[in-house]
């Protein structure tokens, strides 16, 4: 199993207990640690723990203790597939069933100066850097002139975008940076596609009139193009000063994924079949954000979310069990449990069962499904999300 994502560690931990250990498992992360992504938006908390990364982590050897699952830590470098052979840190790891789960990278699309000058949060590390750095400038901001305020320019209009900006602009920044730290302009560039696309309505709309109260300033229908130290310029001509600029505005997959000579979707992703097996490589599925599946009704995708991570990993872990000892395959049947985007602190809006939900009660069940999800991890359950 290549990554200890959502995907790969309910992977692991299912095929573990549906073989009853009668297939050996090694599950390959460059980190020791299963990182709990969808809470890495929360940049108040990430401030206020500082250096800690252990709320935002479970480490592997809590998740696999007592079971036959062998942690590999390091850099998954090639994957040859014809050989069925995997290259971790220069050891070759053989394999006779394989599950890609790799994840995604951010997607910059060519634009000059976007990877060298933004933050992204697709990474602890990197959420961690952005939060150290918003600690940074709000503390500077006691000394401004004027009311001049720090600005920061969120680039992209999905979730991640719209999660995060609020997350910075309704943090209190003064309990985190200091006395005299001034809440921040926060500008959220979503681009030539629509905000929030593929959301319901309601979701949409809800989501706009949290943001407009809490002070966010959405600068719709142009992409960026190009970054500079201090400032996001548009294609429109437009520039918009930045003390800090974040970019998460798409996501691809990583090369070692893009370079495989297998049929490809949109960003790379691997194009797997029904029962999400790679074609012409019967035993190597691929599963996650580095997956692309249609369905085949509406040609729509499979959205690449942790909840769709998780359906996916347990059909896949389902398939592995099921080629490993000569039994039929199961297809792959995704049906949405519901979607909750936060609006920042205290404040989400969102659909479950296709009931809508949002203020408040939206965000409390945003929290305690995140808390049971960690809790179950930790004590080495399959667990769900959202």
């Amino acid at each position: 199993m290549l990554g200890a994502g959502y995907a790969g560690l309910t992977i692991a931990q299912e095929v573990a207990h549906r073989s009853r250990g009668r297939i050996p498992i090694t599950l390959v992360d460059r980190n020791p640690v299963h990182v709990l992504r969808t809470e890495l938006y929360d940049v108040g908390r990430l401030a206020e723990s500082g250096e800690r990364a252990d709320p935002f982590v479970v480490p592997l050897a809590t998740v696999f203790d007592r079971t036959p699952v062998r942690i590999r830590q390091g850099d998954v470098q090639s994957i040859d597939l014809a050989q069925r052979q995997v290259r971790v840190d220069g050891e070759a790891l053989e394999f006779r069933s394989l599950a890609i789960g790799l994840g995604n990278v951010a997607a910059y699309y060519g634009v000059p100066g976007a990877a060298e000058l933004t933050h992204q949060v697709y990474r602890l590390s990197g959420a961690k850097r952005l939060a150290a750095d918003l600690v940074a400038v709000e503390r500077a901001s006691a000394h401004l002139p004027g009311e001049r305020r720090p600005r920061v320019v969120v680039v992209g209009g999905g979730s991640t975008g719209t999660e995060l900006a609020a997350e910075i602009a309704t943090t209190e920044w003064t309990g985190v940076a200091g006395l005299g730290a001034r809440p921040p302009a926060v500008f959220q560039v979503t681009g030539a596609l629509p905000f929030l696309a593929g959301f319901a309505p309601s979701v949409i709309d809800r989501a706009r009139a949290v943001l407009a109260r809490v002070g966010v300033t959405i600068v719709p229908g142009v992409n960026v193009a190009r970054v500079e130290p201090r400032s996001v310029q548009l294609e429109d001509g437009t520039v918009l000063v930045a003390d800090i600029a974040v970019w998460c505005a798409g996501l691809e997959a990583p090369p070692v994924v893009r370079s495989l000579p297998v049929a490809h979707g949109r960003a790379g992703r691997i194009a797997v079949d029904a029962h999400l097996e790679v074609a012409d490589h019967p035993g190597v599925f691929a599963v996650g954000d580095v997956a692309e599946r249609k369905d085949p009704v509406t040609g729509t995708p499979v959205p690449a979310t942790a909840q769709a991570a998780l359906a996916e990993a347990r059909v896949a872990a389902r398939n592995i069990v099921a080629r490993w000892f000569e039994r039929p395959l199961v297809p792959f049947r995704y049906s949405e449990r519901g979607t909750v985007v936060a609006l920042g602190v205290g404040q989400a809006a969102g659909a479950v069962r296709r009931v809508p939900i949002w203020g408040s009660p939206a965000a409390l069940l945003k929290r305690i499904v995140q808390r049971d999800y960690a809790r179950a991890v930790e004590r080495g359950e399959s667990p769900s999300l959202l």
